[in-house]
């Protein structure tokens, strides 16, 4: 799990980075919850989804945004934090120029910064999108969404009402080509127990293996 550091917008970002031992491998890029309320690359969620995408092959990072860690400059409302997000994918493109295929992860704060990221780099190919805050945040920008993803929630978060995120998966699920797979975590809040990110990191592994064993059916077919 090397230290990386790598030129943002605003100063270096700090990040960790595992380099796939197979060539063309898929990356990921994990991003962490809101930078004023204590989210930084180590957050339990977002360490477990690095693990999960680690272990499933991929190529992934894992960074703090800008005035977290050691990384420079300073908080910036979310639109500096999208192009923090935009560098790292730089850099693991620049790193994986082959790669088959990019995904984007984020727990909540981060999973706004990932659907905003979706639609400025259209070569993406999947998503996972944690505890979305979508009573906090318009995501109608999602218009039309570029590609399918997991949309995972808890029942019972005190922050973002689930039913908020359930119409936001129903606006989503209306547009040609897009299938949403959301799934809700019952009892679960904004913050998730240890347990329960176990299963969180469960169901991303299912989804994400489900949708690369059709890629490579489809590819197969052809």
């Amino acid at each position: 799990m090397p230290e990386v550091m790598f030129a943002g917008p605003d100063g270096r970002l700090e990040g960790r980075y595992h380099h796939a031992k197979q060539p063309n491998a898929p990356v990921a890029l994990v991003l962490h919850p809101h930078p004023l309320h204590g989210g930084t690359m180590n957050n339990r969620v977002v360490h477990a989804l690095y693990t999960r995408f680690q272990n499933m092959g991929f190529s992934t990072l894992r960074f703090n945004f800008r005035g977290v860690g050691r990384s420079q400059g300073r908080y910036d409302g979310g639109i500096g934090e999208i192009s923090d997000a935009a560098a790292a994918l730089d850099f693991l493109q620049a790193v994986n120029p082959n790669a088959s295929m990019l995904w984007v992860a984020g727990y909540s704060f981060g999973s706004y910064v990932g659907m905003q990221l979706l639609m400025r780099r259209p070569e993406m190919g999947g998503f996972v999108s944690i505890s979305a805050p979508a009573s906090h945040y318009d995501f109608g920008f999602l218009a039309p969404c570029p590609c399918s993803g997991l949309i995972l929630h808890g029942s019972d978060d005190e922050l973002v009402p689930e039913g908020s995120v359930r119409k936001l998966v129903d606006k989503l699920n209306t547009q040609r080509g897009i299938s949403i797979d959301y799934r809700v975590e019952e009892g679960a809040g904004h913050v998730f127990t240890a347990e329960q990110t176990e299963r969180v990191a469960d169901a991303t592994e299912d989804h994400v293996r489900t949708m690369l064993n059709r890629t490579r059916m489809a590819m197969a077919a052809d």
